[in-house]
């Protein structure tokens, strides 16, 4: 704790630089165990002089910042200390350097020539990753002075930072905070119709991250089932997009053929599904999701997701992405007078029989 303490002398900004960063480098070190991580957090001054830092003007300087950062935001407790630190913060917008870490990483991501966009993201990304801070984070950001166009234009950009860094782990970041409502009704405005912008990434092959980030987030926004038949319908349309990646090369005939959408009629025979589970977990998950209406269900059936599914499950191996596909099949299988519901979201299931299903689910998941 004095050795921590002894090193905040030479963590100000205005320090000479190698002393600055011999502490720095000290610090990241401490930052690679949860012990380190506690004993930071004890010295909340230090963590904000790692804010601070990450605008330094030597660049070795910045990126270790940036580590030390990662690493701390990582950690739960981390993440909502540097959340209170930006709440917190008495500084202007414009004033640099600032200790707001949102506001400050959004400033770096949407800069094109800054080399610390990327870890800015994944700062961002560590930080929204709890549920129970994301409408404190969306407080923030809303109050920084940048816009959700700005972020979501430079997100979907072919190439936006001139340095070379990618943005991926923004897709983590709307993922995250699309389990907000508040976040939901930004994407799904029906003017804007921002969600389309997101809907070419379901089969970004270039990032994982990426692309399980957009399918996270489009998973959430299923959840809404009163922007079912408006995802459903021709402004969205979003079911290609989240039947594509389950699609492999399979042929069918003439008449199964001719009810799917026509982006996967005739597809290629090099066609290939998505490579990781938790992607391919997540689509389905969407699907099950938009069969809570009556109206979402009836159009899946009509353009016969059924016969997707049906070769998906053959190919599949994963017990847990299986488990997820059946439970989409069987109730595209039922009839809607079995079903006998307009909505299963208004079901209520009583507390014993959740955890009896649950059990069911672990124990099919873990039979070899």
């Amino acid at each position: 704790m004095e050795a921590i303490e002894e090193i905040s002398q030479f963590l100000d900004i205005g320090t000479r630089l190698d002393l600055k960063s011999i502490a720095l480098q000290h610090v990241l070190s401490v930052t690679g165990s949860n012990d380190g991580i506690e004993l930071l957090l004890s010295l909340p001054e230090i963590v904000r002089q790692l804010v601070l830092l990450v605008q330094d003007n030597s660049t070795s300087v910045c990126k270790d910042a940036a580590l030390s950062l990662i690493n701390i935001s990582a950690y739960d407790g981390g993440a909502n200390a540097l959340l209170v630190i930006s709440e917190t913060s008495k500084m202007r917008p414009d004033e640099k350097p600032n200790d707001n870490l949102v506001h400050t990483c959004l400033r770096c991501i949407l800069d094109k020539q800054n080399d610390l966009a990327d870890p800015c993201c994944m700062i961002l990304s560590n930080l929204t990753r709890a549920h129970s801070l994301t409408e404190r984070i969306l407080a923030v950001v809303n109050n920084s002075g940048y816009a959700w166009s700005a972020i979501i234009a430079a997100f979907t950009a072919q190439k936006y930072n001139e340095k070379g860094a990618t943005l991926h782990y923004l897709g983590p970041v709307f993922s995250n905070l699309s389990q907000s409502i508040t976040m939901r009704r930004y994407l799904l405005d029906k003017e804007h119709c921002v969600i389309q912008r997101l809907l070419p990434f379901t089969e970004y092959v270039e990032s994982t991250v990426r692309r399980g980030g957009i399918v996270g987030t489009l998973k959430n926004c299923c959840f809404d089932t009163e922007y079912h038949a408006w995802l459903l319908g021709p402004k969205v349309d979003i079911l290609p997009r989240l039947l594509l990646p389950l699609a492999g090369p399979e042929e069918f005939n003439d008449d199964d053929n001719d009810k799917l959408p026509i982006e996967l009629q005739y597809l290629p025979e090099n066609k290939t599904r998505d490579s990781d589970p938790d992607i391919r977990t997540m689509l389905l998950e969407a699907l099950a999701q938009l069969c809570a209406t009556r109206e979402g269900r009836e159009i899946l059936r009509d353009k016969n997701v059924y016969v997707i599914l049906r070769e998906f499950h053959k190919w599949e191996k994963d017990r847990a992405v299986l488990l997820a596909c059946e439970n989409v099949v069987d109730i595209l299988l039922k009839k809607e007078e079995e079903i006998g519901l307009d909505n299963l979201r208004e079901v209520t299931i009583p507390e014993e029989y959740k955890e009896k299903f649950k059990k069911m689910d672990e124990e099919y998941i873990n039979d070899s």
